[in-house]
């Protein structure tokens, strides 16, 4: 290794222990402008790279509404500086160290260098021996496997004031930013719509939602036999001597049970997500306050240990960085979604994930087909329950949670069995088994600001199905009425003259 190579692996391994440190006491003023650059610098990069939008798009969707403690920091932060050749972005924020920078490559999306790493580090990052082509392209609406494509105009016009009502930034929320709804009944999509840029080719981030999809994962790699959930000791450096984490299960993890400490705030991990820092280092090495499974506490820490126990289990990362592609999405057709990873290579499947709409709708259509598609079984039998089941831990308030989903029952209009994916910013997958319906909504709210109310909305597009249904009985009820009737006046009539009785 050349002099200069071996100097910049030495920042990147020092870097991240440098800034877990600095966060001991609080975030210092300089940190914030490194979350405020690391911010820009990432979503810039993924939104020209992956999401292929442009700057103005992205200015107004991701860079707009963020986290208001980095909104002074941001603010200050000159334009981002786009390379198209080597697919890299970089913010400058410090004049004493080196510019934030995200560096783009196929199939691993947009990877954030740590603070204070410069160009250099980019050789280090971790690439595709060779990247899983889908089998097919995406060829249009149908969403299920061998299901019967048929118009349902129906559906479409009792769907329309919900689905037209969620984009006008007041009904179901004063200031609210939806880019995306699609709703998908019998595996067919009845009602789609986009705006603020976003098409029904255009991968928006997924934010926690991407939790729900490590779950799915994680029932993947059950069925091909890589893992067991209630096995202990789900990471190596947990087995060791006196520590107590070894405990810890997969299963604990997706139940947001491990009893890890994740701080204040188990949904901020600032350090990962803007600072660049590893999983391995921001996740991994939290001590434990709790017993786990006995305390419910959101945190993305769980779902990305439980991402990084999968990786230790199948123990090449070949296989490992193409297990999400080769095992659940290209299979089910979901062929525009990217998992990003941090520069060791860890996914960040907590929230770093960019899917289209219909890629999210695939995901829940998986779901409601019991984890079988075109056939073959993806997820093992009873995992759909699993993950849906009100796990022993809840939390103190508001709804229930299961398996990295949230639950949807006792919500009036909409019935029960009802479960979701949540994430940042307004995103949504609602599976509505009742219904054999799926909702998707995906946004740019601003962070703080008013939430969508996924809920009234989602008894409003079940009102609308149910209406249609309703209308679909009393068109068939007076057709067989008016089949009937004819028959009885022919009856009547007595045979026609001339032919036979």
């Amino acid at each position: 290794m050349r002099p200069i190579r071996a100097a910049a692996a030495a920042l990147l391994f020092a870097m991240p222990c440098l800034i877990s440190s600095a966060q001991e006491g609080g975030t210092s003023e300089a940190m914030e402008t490194a979350f405020a650059a690391g911010w820009k610098a990432t979503f810039v990069c993924s939104g020209v790279f992956v999401a292929e939008q442009s700057l103005p798009e992205i200015e107004r969707n991701e860079l707009s509404g963020i986290y208001p403690d980095y909104q002074l920091a941001y603010d200050a932060l000159p334009a981002a500086q786009v390379d198209e050749t080597r697919k890299l972005v970089s913010v400058t924020y410090s004049p004493s160290m080196p510019p934030r920078m995200a560096a783009y490559r196929p199939g691993y999306g947009c990877t954030q260098l740590p603070a204070g790493a410069g160009e250099d580090a980019i050789g280090f990052l971790p690439k595709f021996t060779s990247w899983p082509a889908p089998p097919a392209q995406d060829r249009g609406s149908a969403i299920g496997s061998n299901v019967k494509i048929e118009l349902r105009i129906e559906d479409a016009e009792r769907l329309d004031p919900p689905v037209s009502a969620a984009f006008d930034e007041i009904t179901y929320g004063s200031g609210t930013r939806t880019a995306s709804v699609v709703v998908v009944r019998d595996g067919q999509i009845v009602a789609e719509r986009y705006d603020r840029g976003i098409d029904n080719e255009t991968p928006v981030r997924t934010w926690s939602v991407a939790k729900s999809l490590t779950a799915t994962l994680m029932g993947a790699a059950r069925q091909k036999g890589l893992i067991d959930i209630d096995y202990p000791a789900v990471l190596a450096s947990w087995n060791n001597g006196a520590d107590p984490r070894r405990a810890i299960t997969i299963r604990n993890l997706l139940h947001m049970a491990s009893g890890l400490d994740s701080g204040d705030n188990g949904s901020r991990t600032d350090q990962l997500y803007f600072a660049g820092a590893r999983v391995v280092d921001a996740a991994t090495t939290r001590t434990l306050e709790a017993k786990p499974g006995t305390r419910f506490k959101y945190a993305n820490n769980d779902t990305l240990i439980a991402m990084r126990a999968l990786r230790e289990a199948m123990k090449d990362d070949n296989k490992f960085h193409r297990f999400p592609y080769e095992r659940l999405l290209h299979k089910i057709g979901a062929l525009h979604t990217t998992l990003e990873i941090d520069w060791n290579g860890d996914f960040i499947s907590s929230s770093q994930v960019w899917a289209t709409g219909r890629d999210l709708a695939r995901l829940g259509q998986l779901y409601l087909q019991d984890g079988i598609w075109a056939g073959e079984r993806l997820l093992p039998e009873g995992w759909v329950a699993f993950v849906r089941t009100p796990a022993p831990a809840q939390p103190a308030t508001g709804k229930g949670y299961g398996a990295q989903f949230w639950l949807m029952d006792g919500v009036v209009g909409v019935p029960a069995g009802t479960f979701y994916a949540a994430g940042n910013r307004g995103q949504y997958i609602v599976i509505i088994p009742a219904l054999n319906a799926v909702i998707v909504r995906q946004a740019f709210d601003v962070i703080g600001g008013a939430q969508f109310e996924i809920e009234r909305f989602t008894a409003d597009v079940v009102a609308a199905l149910n209406a249609a249904d309703a209308g679909r009985a009393v068109a068939r009820a007076k057709a067989d009425a008016g089949a009937d009737g004819e028959v009885s006046l022919r009856e009547a009539r007595g045979p026609a003259v001339g032919k036979p009785n």
